[in-house]
């Protein structure tokens, strides 16, 4: 799928998604590194920042290509969403295509992606202190519905971290 970032095919690299491969793993591994850090230090508890390393990502990322799909510009990546069941686990955009249809985009996908497993809605969590990703989602049709704890998985257990929830309806109430 292409989608043209201002709309039209004049002077604007396009935005094409498709489902991630092996060969894309280690940049989506920068990328959601890159974005997670931005995120959430300072937003976390510093157990979780403490795991969540640049090689963490690099390990992570592969594992979960059946889960991503990206974006790319100009035959790059420039961002991923990752779903799993009814949740869109991550979205992260590189830092030089915020701000543009990218992350919309992925958005979209991704919704579009839980319809299709038959869920009315989706969900994901947002850390408290990531005002831009809740303004994000606010404006794309997303609600927060209140304060829970996120289990954060480590190989030591899991780390609570509070969380907003959102929601958005998918799929038509039948």
């Amino acid at each position: 799928m292409t989608i043209h970032e201002n709309g039209t095919e004049g002077g604007v690299e396009p935005v094409t998604l498709r489902a991630a491969t092996l060969d894309d793993a280690p940049a989506v591994a920068r990328i959601w590194h890159e974005g997670w850090a931005d995120g959430h230090r300072g937003n976390v508890p510093e157990s979780l920042v403490a795991v969540r390393t640049a090689q963490s990502f690099g390990l992570r990322a592969p594992q979960r290509v059946a889960d991503t799909v990206v974006a790319t510009v100009g035959g790059a990546v420039a961002g991923f969403a990752m779903v799993v069941d009814d949740e869109v686990e991550q979205v992260y955009v590189d830092a030089d295509h915020r701000g543009t249809k990218v992350a919309r985009t992925l958005l979209a996908e991704a919704e579009r992606r839980v319809a299709s497993k038959g869920y009315a809605k989706a969900w994901l969590a947002v850390v408290n202190g990531n005002a831009r990703a809740r303004r994000f989602y606010e404006r794309n049709g997303w609600t927060d519905e209140g304060l829970f704890e996120y289990l954060a998985a480590s190989d030591s257990g899991p780390i609570h971290v509070p969380c907003h929830r959102y929601v958005k309806r998918v799929a038509a109430s039948g």
